[in-house]
């Protein structure tokens, strides 16, 4: 992914993933947590898959997060990502879901027990 004037880079990102265009696993999203165990590195692996598992020995990073560091685009890192997911060198998380909304009532009625509480 070496760079030249004007920002774009010298490597058109569908050969980053070696002309594949879908990943093997749709499910994995833009806030997919991606991390590596210390599973030995089979040889003969492509450069960008390299890169990406590089960038996982410091520890975990979302989809999205290895894309921009990478400086590929989103569609290509799932590709990548897929691939080693598919070969066990990397495990995929789904993101944590947003936390629910609190329930005013709830709340309401746990304020009114610690006033009775105090009043006591």
């Amino acid at each position: 992914m070496t760079g030249r004037r004007g920002g774009r880079p010298l490597v058109p990102a569908y050969l980053s993933t070696g002309g594949v265009a879908r990943p093997s696993r749709p499910h994995l999203e833009r806030l997919t947590v991606l991390t590596r165990d210390g599973t030995p590195l089979p040889a003969g692996l492509p450069a960008a898959e390299l890169a990406l598992l590089e960038l996982l020995s410091g520890g975990a990073l979302t989809v999205v997060e290895a894309a921009a560091l990478l400086r590929l685009p989103f569609s290509a890192v799932r590709v990548l990502a897929a691939d080693l997911v598919d070969r066990d060198l990397v495990q995929a998380r789904a993101p944590i879901p947003p936390a629910e909304r609190f329930d005013p009532d709830l709340l309401k009625r746990v304020a009114d027990g610690l006033r009775a509480l105090k009043h006591q």
